[in-house]
């Protein structure tokens, strides 16, 4: 038997203002993206706010649906409708924030698994890293150079 070790590195910043300027700028957008999830079921809110190397910035937020399997994650809304909008365009920073309508988040809210297998894809389709920012509500946010970094064990099409 072997033993494998993984050593996962990532940046905090106590506070948004913290971040460099562009970063804070991207944050706000996720924060106010936020306000418009569909959230009557789970009373948790996200926003995602995707900057492309075109320098367009594309939102997106989760939609919940009473069959539970049918709604979707902000980031996934961002990442599809990037995809769709702007297919040539890559991904270069993400900003992921969340909040609960029942009490306050103040831990920094990762992606959850489905989310981290898209972000995943769309690392591997272009072929470069993209810097994935995340926070609560409130508190620091936490920064990963790549999704490698949360998700090291990726599944891509080379094993199909």
């Amino acid at each position: 038997m072997k033993n494998i070790t993984f050593n996962t590195q990532l940046s905090v910043f106590d506070t948004l203002l913290e971040l460099p300027q562009d970063i804070q700028d991207l944050m706000e957008q996720a924060i106010a993206i936020r306000k418009t999830a569909y959230a009557p079921y789970s009373k948790f809110r996200v926003g995602a706010a995707l900057l492309l190397d075109n320098g367009k910035v594309v939102l997106g937020s989760n939609q919940e649906n009473a069959a539970y399997p049918s709604g979707l994650c902000a980031e996934r809304v961002a990442i599809f409708q990037s995809g769709a909008i702007y297919p040539d365009a890559k991904i270069v920073k993400m900003a992921i924030t969340a909040a609960s309508d029942t009490n306050q988040t103040k831990s920094p809210i990762p992606p959850c698994g489905a989310c981290r297998q898209s972000i995943a894809e769309y690392e591997f389709k272009q072929d470069q890293p993209i810097e994935i920012y995340f926070m609560g509500e409130i508190g620091a946010i936490y920064k990963s150079d790549s999704l490698k970094n949360l998700l090291p064990f990726t599944f891509d099409k080379n094993f199909l």
